[in-house]
């Protein structure tokens, strides 16, 4: 993660002293956005497990740095496919962790499917809102975000359904079992750090 930081500052300078002036605005842009997350943590007095992390900056060092400035999107065709499904099912993980935040990490407040559902409507919501966002550049700006328009936007969207089907279906076993896999291990990091955030949570549910 410090190495990725360290090597788009690096990258951003050399871009400055030859004049490379998009490469430089990308390179920052992208630094500032993966300090993000450990900003608003910060901020909030969240702490972030060090897997979440290291795949926020992944993220956003693949779809703003590799996909734009190095143009990965258009070399390799399965690049902003493979983004959306990281991304809708990290968004849907993300919507799930918050409602169980709101019932203070009580499994039994509400029906285990009734927050997977929360859940995929979490990831399909900022799918849309992304969506929606590339239109407005497009339409504002001139850009090419949708690339080939509405065929872009539905593939799009039903690869943010299928991530957030993933999502919703790992916050249902983690409920109902106590146990999803990796991603569900990621939810107890999540969870054992901010134990502040979940006073109800159960180490294993009682059946």
């Amino acid at each position: 993660m410090l190495v990725i930081w360290t090597l788009l500052l690096a990258g951003a300078l050399i871009a400055l002293v030859f004049a490379q002036w998009s490469l430089a605005f990308v390179s920052l842009a992208t630094l500032v956005l993966a300090l993000v997350p450990p900003m608003l943590a910060s901020r909030w007095s969240l702490k972030l497990p060090l897997p979440f992390l290291l795949a926020t900056t992944l993220f956003i060092f693949a779809s703003v740095f590799l996909g734009e400035a190095l143009e990965f999107y258009d070399r390799f065709w399965w690049w902003d496919i493979a983004l959306h499904a990281f991304s809708s099912i990290g968004f849907g993980l993300l919507g799930f962790l918050f409602v169980f935040m709101l019932f203070e990490g009580d499994r039994f407040a509400a029906p285990p499917s009734a927050v997977a559902f929360i859940t995929f409507c979490m990831a399909m919501t900022i799918g849309s809102i992304w969506e929606i966002f590339e239109f407005l550049m497009d339409q504002s700006f001139g850009l090419n975000m949708q690339k080939s328009g509405l065929l872009d936007t539905m593939g799009d969207l039903i690869i943010n359904g299928l991530g957030g089907a993933v999502a919703s279906l790992t916050g249902y076993l983690y409920l109902k079992r106590d146990s999803a896999g990796y991603l569900g291990h990621g939810l107890t990091q999540f969870i054992t750090l901010n134990k502040r955030l979940y006073q109800k949570s159960k180490d294993r549910l009682k059946k």
